[in-house]
């Protein structure tokens, strides 16, 4: 059988790494490797991983000994690069449980350009969708029910359903696959969206995405930053978290979806079983009269280039890069210009000419959409809808460009 090594970063989750850790080794067993890195914890996670690895040679440590956390976005491709000794890795959140027999599953599917994922069993924090089960066997550790998740999986699993076209953790993928591409894109670290960009950077490159419904893991579900005070039951049994979404989840998720527009020029998009959808990239240039600093934070993720006039050059630009450029690599210098005297529209882009004046939530969605209406009408000419004009000069696109992380 081939073997396995498993990818886990973890930052003050100790108590579901543990659970975590202890669900591979009784059900999967220890020929598969698991590599760990600790993202700088205070609660005894690296004391706990030493002395795992001193009993436990197949488990291999990281620590971020930095007093700011690196984030999962780069810890996965540390302990890809630099730790994992198989030929075959697997993106595993420390709040999984290992079902029996899911090392098996996924591995029957798994072959070079192949991307397998397991299927999730989690408990109702979040909404129901058909690409995975939402049966409550435990919200926290302490009270998991591992009694009731082995008799479900014995005679409440239809194993006659057939594998489907889609990803999310836990994924496994050759090592070299994961490579070719150039791994997880740091510009999402620490972390939020830097699965979606991976995901649509598989679909370009051609490699097919499979989950299986023979294999399992029990996903307590973000028990990372975004949920750290973990979940509880109120007196009728119904679950949720306990804490609002934190903060430094919600700022960070802000900066990575901004970042996921201005690089891929539209929303994750994906099929009811998660399949990426990754619609055309095109060259994208905005004209926009009457801006203002707030209008051009809400436009400026949108293109590839912003032409505003002399006088919202000259209040607003400067004020909007101090602040927005700390949370980007994109260098905003050569995304915002004046347009002057000069014309803009014929240039060898998608040219979007509009009044922000008379911007609105609803018509806002069509620069949202822009791909697909460029794409359905499929012609170079000048188009008007609502209160923008298109001047759509170059139907090239450029999406197969970003499967590379340089």
């Amino acid at each position: 059988m081939k073997t396995i090594s498993f990818i886990q970063p973890s930052r003050n989750n100790l108590k579901y790494l543990k659970w975590s850790y202890n669900s591979i080794r009784k059900n999967l067993g220890y020929r598969h490797e698991i590599c760990m890195a600790d993202d700088a914890s205070d609660d005894g996670t690296w004391m706990w991983m030493n002395k795992i690895a001193d009993k436990d040679k197949n488990v291999k440590i990281h620590r971020n000994n930095g007093y700011k956390r690196l984030g999962h976005t780069i810890l996965y491709d540390t302990l890809i690069n630099d730790y994992a000794t198989n030929d075959i890795v697997m993106i595993y959140h420390a709040d999984m449980y290992a079902c029996p027999k899911m090392d098996v599953e996924v591995l029957k599917h798994l072959e070079r350009g192949k991307v397998v994922s397991a299927t999730r069993i989690e408990p109702p924090l979040h909404p129901d969708g058909p690409e995975k089960v939402l049966k409550d066997f435990g919200i926290e550790p302490e009270e998991f029910d591992e009694l009731g998740l082995i008799e479900f999986l014995d005679i409440g699993i239809d194993y006659t359903k057939k594998p489907t076209e889609g990803i999310f953790a836990p994924w496994a993928i050759y090592k070299d696959d994961f490579q070719a591409i150039g791994g997880h894109d740091p510009l999402y670290a620490p972390q939020s969206k830097e699965d979606s960009d991976i995901f649509n950077r598989f679909q370009l490159a051609g490699y097919e995405t499979i989950q299986t419904w023979r294999g399992f893991v029990y996903h307590m579900t973000c028990r990372g930053s975004r949920f750290k005070d973990g979940a509880m039951r109120n007196p009728a049994g119904q679950v949720f978290m306990k804490g609002r979404e934190s903060s430094e989840w919600l700022a960070q998720n802000l900066r990575s979806t901004r970042n996921f527009i201005r690089k891929w020029g539209h929303m994750v998009k994906h099929d009811e079983y998660l399949k990426p959808i990754v619609p055309p990239k095109y060259k994208v240039y905005f004209k926009a009269y009457n801006c203002n600093l707030n209008l051009l934070r809400e436009l400026e993720p949108w293109c590839d280039k912003i032409f505003l006039d002399y006088g919202s050059v000259g209040k607003y630009s400067a004020q909007y890069r101090k602040e927005e450029q700390p949370d980007t690599q994109f260098n905003l210098d050569e995304k915002i210009f004046m347009y002057g005297n000069s014309e803009i529209t014929d240039q060898d882009a998608i040219v979007v000419e509009f009044d922000c004046d008379k911007l609105t939530p609803d018509n806002f969605q069509i620069l949202v959409n822009l791909s697909e209406i460029v794409q359905e009408s499929g012609e170079l000419g000048v188009m008007e809808l609502e209160i923008f004009k298109f001047h759509i000069n170059s139907l090239e696109t450029y999406e197969k460009e970003l499967i590379n992380v340089v």
